[in-house]
C-alpha cells in the first residue's frame, strides 16, 4: 500500500483529500503546515507528497526546496495542489522540481489520475535501481578507483600559488593543464561581448576543473579566477589524456562530472530566467554557505567582493547591493567592509521571491 503525505493548513481540505486517498486504497498521513511536512517527510519516507503553496511559516515552495536538497526525500514524487494557478506560479513550482500542479478548485478524478501517474512512474524508478544497484555500486567503485589514480598522477604535478583574484587561465585559451584545487577558492565565469561577466561554478579545496575543454580539445569556453590566494595543482594535459585513454574508471569519472557541470549550469540559467533579483541574491548566499561553510559554522563568514556576488546573481553591482542591504535590515546577514556574514541562512532559503 503507497503511502502518502498531504501537508495542507485548511482543515476541511486536509481532511477531505485524506478520505478521498484512503477510501482508493492509499494510506494517507497528513501535517498541519510546511514545517511538520518537512519533519513527517524525513520520518515516514512516503511514496509520494501533496503540498499546498500558501501556508504559514514556511510555505509549498520552501517545503520542496528543502526536501529536494535531502538525499532520503529528493526522489519523492511532490505534487502541488493550490488556489495559486497564475502561469508564473506554475512555472515557479514546475522550476522548483514538482511532479505536478493542481490548482484549486480540483476535480477528484483530476488529483487521483496525478496520485496513480506519479506512483507508477515512482515504482518504475524504483525496479529500474533494484535491478542496477550491483552495476551502480561497480560504478561507484571505479569512480573511487580513478580518483586514487589521479592522486598518484597529481603527485608528480606543479604546485603553484595565486594570489586573490588572479586569473589561473582566460576564456579561448589554449588548455596545457588539468587543475585541482588544494588551497583557496576559485569562481568559473563566462564574459559576453560587452565584457559583462557571469560565474557559473564555484569551488573549493579538492574540485578539478579545466577538463571539459582538455576532453574536447578545444579551446577554453570559460575562465577561472581565484576569490583568495590559493594553491593549485598543474597536471600536464598529456598526462592526463593518457591516464583517460588507459584508466576506463578515470574516463568514466570525468564523464560524470562533466554531466553533473551540464545539470548544474540548466539549473543556473533557469534561475536567472525565472527568479527575481532579491530571489537570485539569497539563492546565491546560500550557495556560498553550502558550499564553503564548515558543518559546524553557526554563523559563516566570506570576504567577497560585490562585483563577484553581482556575477554569480546574473545582476548589476548595484542591484547586488541593494539586495544585501534589505538582507543586512532584515537580520538575515551583517557586512562589514568586503566580509559577509550568514546568520540566519534559513531565511535566507525561504526568501520571499
Amino acid at each position: 500500500m503507497a503511502t502518502i503525505l498531504i501537508i495542507e493548513d485548511n482543515f476541511d481540505v486536509r481532511e477531505n483529500i485524506q478520505e478521498l486517498l484512503q477510501l482508493y486504497g492509499y494510506e494517507a498521513q497528513t501535517a498541519e503546515d510546511g514545517k511538520a511536512g518537512v519533519k513527517m517527510a524525513k520520518e515516514i519516507q512516503p511514496d509520494l507528497i501533496i503540498c499546498d503553496i500558501m501556508m504559514p511559516g514556511l510555505d509549498g515552495y520552501g517545503v520542496l526546496q528543502i526536501l529536494s536538497q535531502q538525499p532520503e526525500t529528493s526522489i519523492i514524487p511532490f505534487i502541488f495542489l493550490t488556489a495559486k494557478s497564475e502561469n508564473s506560479d506554475i512555472r515557479k513550482g514546475m522550476n522548483l522540481g514538482a511532479d505536478d500542479y493542481i490548482t484549486k478548485p480540483f476535480d477528484e478524478s483530476v488529483l487521483l489520475q496525478a496520485v496513480k501517474v506519479r506512483l507508477e512512474k515512482n515504482e518504475k524508478f524504483r525496479k529500474i535501481a533494484q535491478t542496477t544497484h550491483a552495476d551502480s555500486w561497480q560504478k561507484i567503485v571505479e569512480t573511487a578507483k580513478g580518483l586514487d589514480k589521479l592522486k598518484e598522477l597529481g603527485e608528480g604535478a606543479i604546485i603553484r600559488t595565486y594570489q586573490k583574484k588572479e586569473i589561473i587561465f582566460q576564456q579561448d585559451d589554449r588548455p596545457i593543464y588539468l587543475y585541482q584545487i588544494l588551497k583557496g577558492r576559485v569562481k568559473i565565469f563566462q564574459t559576453n561581448n560587452d565584457g559583462k561577466e557571469m560565474t557559473t561554478t564555484l569551488l573549493t579545496v579538492g574540485d578539478y576543473f579545466g577538463y571539459e575543454a582538455l576532453l574536447k580539445n578545444d579551446n577554453q569556453a570559460d575562465s577561472a579566477e581565484t576569490l583568495e590566494e590559493s594553491e593549485i595543482r598543474l597536471i600536464p594535459r598529456e598526462e592526463f589524456l593518457s591516464l583517460i585513454y588507459s584508466e576506463k574508471e578515470v574516463s568514466s569519472t570525468f564523464i560524470k562530472l562533466m554531466s553533473n557541470d551540464i545539470v548544474e549550469r540548466e539549473k543556473h540559467l533557469l534561475e536567472l530566467a525565472y527568479n527575481t533579483v532579491r530571489k537570485r541574491v539569497a539563492d546565491a548566499l546560500v550557495k556560498l554557505y553550502d558550499k564553503y561553510a564548515k558543518t559546524n559554522d553557526a554563523k559563516f563568514k566570506i570576504s567577497i567582493s560585490r562585483d563577484d556576488l553581482a556575477s554569480i546573481v546574473g545582476t548589476s553591482t548595484e542591484s547586488a547591493i541593494r539586495m544585501l542591504s534589505e538582507f543586512k535590515s532584515a537580520g538575515f546577514i551583517d557586512i562589514k567592509g568586503s566580509e559577509i556574514t550568514i546568520i540566519e541562512v534559513e531565511k535566507l532559503r525561504k526568501a520571499p521571491y
